[in-house]
């Protein structure tokens, strides 16, 4: 009897023992923590399935354990809701807290940014290395008058819906939202005010933005944006031709011109400003928003002309009249020729 009882109590210690040892394994494989650096994102394509997002954890290294997440994500269904995104992971994650994260789709936003765009082309290359979206797919609905129109502009003017900023988006935004998206934020600057300035400018949105962009392109300097832009607005109140050396740059496709020559001024094209009257069809670059707001703020001056100044500063010379602006010209060719610069 005595010995029939002292097996019984050594049956269910094993029992006891091996139900807490599988307890641990177990206890290991949700709640241990699995995330093998110490910050890392994981992108899911909106075309993956759960194999590929195995696939990813693996060629990045980024679980201690892949075999314990592909269990417990079995047993918490996420095999079947893979939702797509940018998601952190953080050392110290378990499995439970990864597969829950992954199932609700808690992704990380991402800082979308742009500036410096002179073209279509580049805005789809910046865009596309900040989201999923690829330049391709990008560039391809740039181009699409059809899918455009729905949101009031050209493949000519698309550019003039991105206002430079940050934004936060998703990583997995798609072509369309990303236009609905800016669109929204173009609509927001536009406001009561801006449009107040444009109209007692006697200038569209389009003119601003358009005249804007060859500012940004004429300075760096912000405090003198408004002179710049004043002379713009001056020349075309008088229906004088811009004449401004970004635009030949623009229209050549050749930013890398250090100085504008009479070979260059005869280029046929509606961007040449220096062929042909009024303001350009487009923008020749996104505009910053300081550019923008420097046609906006109508300044008054009689300047009609301005020349960089001869020091190199980044500033330039202004002057009312040709006879000023010409001897200006010879200062700061003088000082091109003297570097060498042709």
């Amino acid at each position: 009897m005595q010995k029939n009882k002292k097996k019984l109590i050594w049956g269910l210690s094993l029992l006891i023992i091996a139900g807490l040892m599988i307890s641990f394994v177990f206890y290991q494989k949700i709640f241990s923590a699995n995330v093998a650096k110490e910050k890392a994102y994981l992108y899911i394509h909106t075309t993956d399935d759960f194999n590929d997002v195995v696939k990813s954890l693996e060629t990045a290294k980024l679980l201690k354990n892949i075999s314990s997440f592909e269990w417990l994500a079995q047993k918490k269904g996420y095999s079947d809701k893979v939702k797509p995104g940018k998601y952190l992971l953080k050392a110290g994650m378990n499995n439970n807290q990864i597969i829950n994260m992954l199932r609700a789709g808690n992704q990380e936003a991402v800082n979308l940014v742009f500036n410096n765009i002179r073209t279509n082309e580049q805005l789809a290359g910046k865009l596309g290395k900040q989201i999923e979206a690829d330049s391709s797919s990008l560039i391809e609905f740039f181009r699409n008058p059809q899918l455009l129109a729905k949101y009031n502009t050209t493949p000519e003017d698309v550019r003039l819906l991105f206002i430079p900023n940050t934004y936060k988006i998703w990583w997995n935004t798609s072509p369309d939202q990303l236009m609905e998206r800016m669109k929204e934020e173009y609509d927001k600057f536009w406001n009561e005010d801006r449009d107040a300035n444009a109209y007692t400018a006697g200038l569209s949105r389009k003119e601003v933005a358009i005249i804007a962009s060859i500012v940004e392109e004429e300075t760096n300097k912000k405090d003198e944006r408004p002179t710049v832009a004043s002379v713009y607005v001056n020349r075309v109140r008088k229906g004088m031709l811009l004449q401004a050396d970004p635009t030949v740059k623009y229209a050549i496709g050749d930013f890398t011109i250090k100085r504008i020559l009479n070979k260059h001024l005869g280029f046929d094209s509606p961007y040449n400003t220096y062929k042909y009257a009024g303001i350009p069809p487009g923008p020749i670059c996104i505009p910053s928003i300081s550019s923008i707001d420097a046609v906006l703020a109508n300044k008054k001056t009689e300047y009609l002309y301005f020349c960089a100044k001869e020091d190199f500063s980044g500033y330039h010379n202004f002057a009312k009249n040709i006879t000023d602006h010409l001897e200006n010209a010879r200062k700061y060719q003088k000082a091109l020729n003297q570097r060498k610069i042709f």
